[in-house]
């Protein structure tokens, strides 16, 4: 200690005498130029305060002939004052208290850092030295010890202060800065802080705009480590959620206009509805003056806490952070300012009322403003000049910022660091010999303790804010996070006013933190919606998302999905192929059952194929009445009557089984359908032929039971032939089984008409085998026409061009062999004679036939008895 005094006091002498000694090794580099309030005089404890009263330092004219003098400081902060005079109430208030140091008389010691971090360490070793000239690593100063630092503003300033602090282990508690660098204990051992940690409004301010569902969203920060700490938390946070940054720009710490206009650009350039900023209000401020010379006010702004509420962006719409309350006794304490008091409250005062407290000064402004109207030197001046301050100004009476005690946030910080200070000191106090938390149990002695000795009491501080009864303590040098959410809006009287609208707890479990009441936000667009802010609109369910390549996964193309692939999420990035009995509605968004799809007996088709069918039938069995009643006249008789009824009940079959093709296939009718029409033709054709049936019908009867056996028709769902439909339809079972049988059919169908076409030129009177050629010409039409048109349907309508086939062959047979018929037995009567029925002479003719269906069937067997032959043993 001696050696300490002595080389201060060395240096001193050095100082005082201006010595150009070549001995001389201590000298005075620089004398710094500090404001601010000091009151240490009788004082047990002091602590330290630093505030960024003023916006910037002064431009100084870099001359380098002269010895080095600290830049002054300009553009007075108005708000940040009144956080100068809460620390000045918060001491004030301390001392009167009978239960909080009730035997402690604190004192104080505030700078100004202008906002600049070379003022900041100017501050802080003049603090520390004890001295307006700082001696690195000496306390050459006397008087009370050291408590604490309250500041020293932005995190800039307070990373740079605080390495200087930690060297000493000097504590720092902070009230404004909140990047998430100084939570590192290693770097920053001794800070503090009552505001909380970047992380927690990061996250707060994450959870907002996903909470809106704002994907496409820009970015500004302060170029400083508060700026840049904490968009880069909100960045990593939003970006894994499926946010995209639309720009991300950075604002000069030294006002730069072609920075500014550049971002004002980026900012018009850009679809991004919203704009999230971590900065403060002095460097964000030259940003939104520009922005409104633009007239760029379709912006919403998601404002971190350092520029709240800022009276110098007063712009409404804005959603932002931070945490208030109510100090009793402020407003009072901030109108009752004595301008004449410092220099520093004097500059306050004259910029406040825009007047000068000197009357010399005030004298020779108002002569030079004389002198400038009328060109002349005035003989005299007034005995008050204009320009001259009263002191007696009222400040109630204008609506600043200072006195606005309304949102109080970063003031009611600086009332709770101050606090925490006093409270520390306190426990130091009262630290009961022999229980001390030192070497040995000892107790720090308030008189004369050292500051990492303050330090163990401030990192375990607890206690309860006067009047709010929020209770504060460290963990790990932070407080919890918890921020009201207020959304900036403009009164009926056109000022702005500040409503909470929700609030974030990040002590919460992580579903319940943040609470937004959605009805009381008031949006830039005065919509009672949130403003829209994506790149690309949600794909809406029916789509699924394409991407853009070389763009942002926040920019996309809405694809629709294709048919028979739903989605039916908003946003979705691959379509879901529906099921084999699903299909895609119209909108793609559901798959719906398939339509089922089968000849119906209820629906008009079904119903007129019905009639269709009942009335073949029918004149089917009308004509067996006929030949019936007129079985013993000639033209009956002349006929086989057997083979006339057996070819009519095969016509009364394929009439009706055309009908069990209608209605849902079941088993029994895919077989039944199948086999009857089958069987009903052979039995057909082989009338015809004038053929037994016994000798016929049994092959075509023995092979439907093998492929009935085998493998039987059964009905199937077809879900390849249309997407949208299922068609209940009959699988044949064997292509090979129904190829035989229908090639055995189509086989008696030729043999009947070769024999019939033969036997057309037989002269008789009423030719029979002209009627069956016509039939089967009719028979070979339809059937030959109904191939492609059976292969160029699907569905029910398939199952229709089979049935009108049955039933148009059906027909053709029954009008071309029986109309005659019954045109004779019914019309013409008098010609149903043994002599009609004989044949006609003919010159060179060796035949005698009647022309009946039993002499066509002996003519066709005599003219090729070979191929009947063949035809029987099949």
């Amino acid at each position: 200690m001696e050696i300490s005094r002595f080389l201060c006091g060395l240096c001193a002498f050095f100082y005082l005498y201006q010595s150009v000694s070549a001995e001389a090794t201590c000298k005075l580099k620089a004398k710094f130029n500090l404001s601010g309030y000091k009151n240490v005089e009788k004082k047990k404890v002091v602590i330290g305060g630093m505030f960024p009263i003023h916006k910037r330092i002064a431009s100084s004219d870099g001359n380098t002939s002269r010895l080095p003098v600290s830049s002054g400081c300009e553009g007075f902060n108005f708000r940040t004052f009144r956080w100068t005079q809460t620390m000045l109430f918060a001491i004030d208030e301390i001392n009167k208290r009978t239960d909080l140091l009730p035997n402690t008389d604190l004192g104080y010691v505030i700078y100004d850092s202008c906002f600049t971090i070379s003022k900041a360490v100017e501050g802080t070793l003049t603090y520390l030295t004890g001295q307006d000239e700082a001696v690195p690593n000496y306390r050459c100063g006397t008087g009370a010890p050291l408590a604490a630092l309250v500041g020293a503003g932005g995190s800039d300033l307070s990373i740079a202060t605080a390495r200087i602090m930690g060297l000493y282990h000097f504590p720092q508690v902070n009230y404004f800065s909140t990047c998430s660098a100084l939570q590192n204990k290693f770097q920053f051992p001794t800070f503090l802080r009552v505001i909380p940690n970047d992380k927690h409004q990061s996250t707060a301010m994450a959870k907002l705009v996903l909470h809106f569902g704002w994907t496409w969203v820009g970015t500004i920060a302060a170029d400083d480590d508060y700026g840049k700490y904490g968009i880069k938390d909100f960045k990593e946070q939003v970006e894994e959620a499926g946010v995209c940054i639309s720009f991300s720009e950075t604002l000069p710490k030294v006002s730069s206009p072609e920075d500014i206009q550049r971002i004002v650009e980026t900012v018009v350039e850009s679809t991004a509805k919203i704009i999230v900023v971590f900065s403060s209000d002095v460097d964000l401020s030259p940003l939104v003056l520009e922005l409104l010379r633009h007239n760029v006010t379709n912006r919403t702004w998601i404002a971190s806490e350092a520029w709240v509420t800022s009276a110098l962006i007063n712009q409404p719409g804005v959603i932002l952070y931070t945490s208030r309350a109510d100090i009793p006794g402020l407003q009072q304490h901030l109108l009752d300012l004595d301008p004449y008091a410092d220099p520093l409250t004097e500059t306050f005062w004259e910029t406040l009322f825009n007047c000068t407290l000197d009357y010399s000064k005030a004298v020779r402004q108002a002569r030079q403003r004389a002198k400038e109207v009328n060109g002349t030197q005035p003989r005299a001046a007034r005995a008050v000049p204009d320009g001259l301050c009263t002191g007696r100004e009222s400040v109630a009476k204008l609506d600043n910022t200072y006195s606005d005690v309304s949102q109080l946030r970063i003031t009611y910080n600086v009332y709770k660091a101050v606090y925490a200070v006093a409270h520390a000191l306190h426990n130091l106090e009262h630290c009961k010999p022999g229980q001390g938390p030192f070497t040995g149990k000892t107790c720090a002695d308030i008189n004369n303790f050292e500051p990492w000795q303050l330090m163990y009491y401030m990192k375990n501080v607890n206690f309860k804010v006067p009047n709010t009864e929020e209770e504060i303590f460290f963990t790990n040098g932070d407080v919890e996070g918890f921020y009201d959410i207020i959304n900036w809006q403009v009164n009926s009287g056109g000022e702005i006013s500040y409503i909470v609208i929700g609030q974030y707890n990040g002590s919460e479990a992580e579903e319940s933190r943040m609470t937004i009441r959605n009805d009381s936000i008031v949006w830039n667009n005065e919509e009672l919606e949130p403003p829209r802010s994506v790149c690309s609109e949600n794909c809406q369910p029916g789509t699924r998302k394409g991407i853009r390549q070389g763009e942002p996964v926040c920019c996309f193309d809405c694809i629709p999905c294709a048919d028979g692939e739903i989605s039916n999420l908003t946003n979705a990035r691959e379509c879901i192929l529906c099921s084999e009995d699903y299909w895609s509605n119209d909108a793609h968004d559901e798959c719906v059952p398939k339509i089922i799809e089968f000849l119906a007996f209820g629906e008009p088709l079904g119903i007129t194929l019905i009639v269709i069918s009942a009335f073949g039938a029918l004149v089917t069995i009308a004509v067996g009445v006929v030949l019936i009643v007129n079985l013993g006249t000639p033209l009956v008789k002349a006929n086989d009557a057997l083979l006339s009824f057996t070819l009519l009940f095969s016509l009364v079959v394929t009439f009706l089984c055309s009908i069990v093709f209608l209605g849902e296939p079941q088993p029994w009718s895919c077989m039944t359908s199948q086999v009857a029409l089958a069987l009903g033709f052979a039995l057909c054709l082989s009338s015809i032929m004038g053929l037994y049936t016994l000798y016929k019908l049994p092959t075509a009867a023995i092979a439907c039971t093998v492929w009935l056996i085998v493998l039987p028709p059964h009905p199937v769902k077809n879900t390849s032939s249309q997407n949208i439909k299922i068609i209940l339809e009959c699988d044949e079972g064997s292509v090979v089984f129904i190829c035989c049988i229908f090639a055995y059919d189509i086989l008696l169908a030729l043999l009947a008409f070769i024999f019939a076409f033969i036997a057309r030129k037989l002269e008789d009177h009423f030719s029979e085998a002209k009627c069956v050629t016509f039939g089967m010409l009719v028979f070979f039409i339809v059937w030959i026409s109904f191939v492609p048109a059976y292969l160029s349907t699907r569905g029910k309508f398939m199952v229709a061009v089979q049935i009108f086939a049955i039933l148009a062959s059906s027909f053709g047979l029954l009008t071309c062999i029986f109309l005659p018929k019954c045109y004779i037995l019914l019309v013409k009567p008098e010609q149903n004679t043994e002599e009609m029925m004989r044949a006609r002479s003919k010159p060179r003719d060796h035949l005698v036939s009647t022309g009946t269906s039993a002499s066509l069937a002996t003519a066709g067997t005599e003219i090729t008895a070979t191929t009947a032959s063949t035809a029987i043993d099949d």
